[in-house]
């Protein structure tokens, strides 16, 4: 398998920063955009390998990994062993029972990838969110499975474990598929079992899709990456301000500041202590902790008189 150089695909320093890497893409895809060159095979070619360069170089965790595989591949080259380079050794996405998992149809987002991308890429999420942005057209829904695929498969599982990250056990028909459901999954996610659909006489299995459904928890809400909760706070510390103590999805236990004066309903921001980010599961989005006044009940006399010298006073200010 041949390796691919995808900084020399777009023209840039293997030290390039993000802006360099995304001014030098968006300079060629202008320049080799299929409605440019219509007719154009060269150019079209030209195009899906910009594509698959900024794909990787774009994206923090393929571009660790193929720094990584070039690092390799070059001291590999110096060494002037015997033989051809182990690909292998990075291939990824394959859970025991031998089936490969890919979080999109890499052929339908893209056209058709290298050999050298699935290979070295293929467990991890494409950014599909930019499907448009590089001048592809999406396929239109059918609402159709095709013949050879499977009908998607649900697969519900809890809030921690689409936090934590899970496996499942899959039955189709008489076979068990054991599937990794990757962290920062959410209702919808799909999951593509290569090769595991229908078998048609003649042409190679077709693929089989888990759906993922993220079952609600009554502890938060989830809102893309960011979670909410809210947590009952007593008037007082509302009003003169302090700290009360937090739980996290993540099972640790914060000490939150409640500044002084705090509404009731107001919501405060935890940076990074939300879901981990599904394309990059190193980042997390953020915690909003929403306060509620709770009123103290049962009060004794000292308590009561001290608040009724606090509205007298408050009183007699306004």
């Amino acid at each position: 398998m041949e390796y691919k150089d995808y900084y020399q695909t777009l023209g840039v320093s293997r030290g390039a920063h993000d802006d360099e890497i995304r001014k030098a893409y968006r300079k060629l895809a202008k320049q080799f955009h299929p409605d440019r060159n219509r007719g154009n095979h060269a150019a079209e070619e030209k195009f899906k390998e910009i594509n698959e360069a900024y794909e990787v170089l774009s994206d923090p965790q393929k571009k660790a990994r193929y720094d990584q595989v070039g690092s390799d591949y070059q001291q590999w080259q110096r060494s002037g062993t015997q033989g051809g380079f182990d690909w292998s050794q990075y291939a990824g996405g394959m859970p025991q029972g031998g089936s490969r998992v890919e979080y999109a149809d890499l052929s339908d987002m893209f056209g058709n990838f290298s050999d050298f991308f699935q290979s070295i890429f293929g467990d991890i999420p494409i950014q599909q969110s930019d499907t448009f942005a590089r001048g592809q057209r999406a396929r239109p829904e059918t609402g159709r499975a095709s013949p050879r695929n499977l009908p998607d498969v649900d697969v519900p599982i809890t809030l921690e474990e689409a936090f934590r990250g899970s496996t499942r056990i899959v039955q189709i028909g008489n076979r068990r598929l054991e599937v990794k459901i990757p962290l920062g999954a959410g209702t919808g996610t799909r999951i593509r079992l290569a090769g595991e659909g229908n078998a048609v006489a003649g042409r190679s299995a077709g693929d089989l899709y888990l759906k993922v459904q993220v079952a609600d928890d009554p502890r938060w809400e989830r809102r893309e990456d960011d979670l909410s909760t809210e947590v009952p706070v007593d008037v007082f510390t509302m009003i003169l301000g302090g700290e009360v103590r937090v739980s996290t999805i993540d099972a640790k236990s914060i000490l939150l500041k409640i500044p002084p004066e705090t509404n009731s309903g107001q919501s405060i921001r935890l940076s990074g202590l939300g879901m981990p980010r599904l394309h990059n599961p190193l980042a997390r989005g953020d915690l909003y902790v929403k306060v509620r006044a709770e009123i103290p009940t049962r009060l004794n006399d000292p308590e009561r008189k001290l608040l009724e010298e606090f509205v007298r006073l408050r009183n007699k200010q306004v």
